[in-house]
């Protein structure tokens, strides 16, 4: 008689484990949950990800906010002590300077060289030119926002004018010879390469008076300069003390970007030799009367003394 087959999980199955007892090693090795556990408090602890990205959020606009005052108050510091940014209001200027360039002002170089004549110059004209500055707007959101602007040059005109240095304290400007050329100490300027093409350079002549400057715009036929000043004080010049800085270059719009030499004209020697000679010719005039005054002086002294 063929034997009876025995199936898996019947009584015929093979004999089962022995139970263990509570607590041995087996039953923690076979218990997922306790490894588990065992592996989590072995672990150093883990910051939750969601707190995570809040802090890095944080840095995140903390950072920016740094960013965004310092870069203001170095523009700040720049504008007030380097460079300043200005812009052309009018064609007062042109061809040199057009309406709506942005030119960059260097507030030091007069620190370290005089002034000089072919110099753009911005200047204020408060107290001899124009009237005087408004006062500011009482609204504190409004003048921060005027210092913003005024900033990158986008502010509304104010009181401070742009022009080119044609005599330094003592020039004598006249015009003109019989080119129609403006002369300077006697010295003729060739104007071509920056005088409005088809304009008159001048028709007033002018001896600067000492601490002053006459300016004009380079569009002689359409430019309120020295020329149309005579009433106001300093009939017509301003006062060195004015200029607030040297335009250098041309920095918007991106087509016209370029530098603002000085023109070739007034590097003239015999310009400066003439300079020279009218600066020296009044010290001369004064030396000389100084010691005739002090030689009567002598005479007059010498005449009590015997008469004593």
């Amino acid at each position: 008689m063929a034997p009876e087959p025995r199936w898996l999980g019947s009584e015929g199955a093979s004999e089962p484990e022995s139970p263990q007892e509570p607590g041995s090693p087996a039953e923690e090795d076979a218990s997922p949950q306790g490894a588990q556990a065992d592996a989590q408090s072995s672990a150093p602890e883990r910051a939750p990800p969601r707190a995570k990205g809040a802090k890095r959020r944080r840095s995140f606009w903390r950072d920016l906010v740094v960013i965004v005052i310092a870069g203001l108050v170095l523009t700040i510091l720049l504008k007030a002590f380097v460079v300043q940014v200005f812009a052309i209001p009018s064609g007062s200027m042109e061809n040199t300077l057009e309406p709506g360039d942005r030119v960059l002002v260097n507030k030091l170089v007069y620190r370290f060289r005089d002034i000089a004549r072919g110099d753009v110059v911005v200047f204020s004209g408060q107290g001899s030119w124009g009237p005087d500055a408004p006062p500011p707007p009482g609204n504190p959101l409004v003048r921060l926002w005027d210092g913003v602007t005024n900033l990158v040059g986008v502010s509304a005109p104010g009181t401070d004018y742009i022009k080119r240095v044609i005599g330094l304290p003592g020039d004598q400007v006249a015009c003109c010879d019989a080119r129609g050329r403006v002369t300077v100490n006697g010295v003729p300027l060739s104007e071509q390469s920056y005088v409005h093409p088809g304009d008159t350079p001048s028709q007033v002549p002018f001896t600067v008076p000492p601490g002053r400057l006459w300016v004009l715009g380079d569009n002689r036929a359409n430019s309120d300069d020295s020329r149309y000043r005579r009433d106001d004080p300093g009939s017509g010049t301003i006062p060195e003390s004015a200029v607030v800085g040297r335009a250098f270059v041309i920095i918007w719009p991106p087509s016209r970007i370029g530098d603002l030499p000085i023109p070739a004209t007034f590097e003239q020697a015999g310009l400066h030799a003439a300079a020279a000679v009218a600066t020296a010719a009044p010290a001369v005039g004064g030396y000389a009367l100084a010691v005739g005054l002090l030689r009567r002086r002598r005479r007059r002294n010498g005449e009590i003394r015997s008469k004593g």
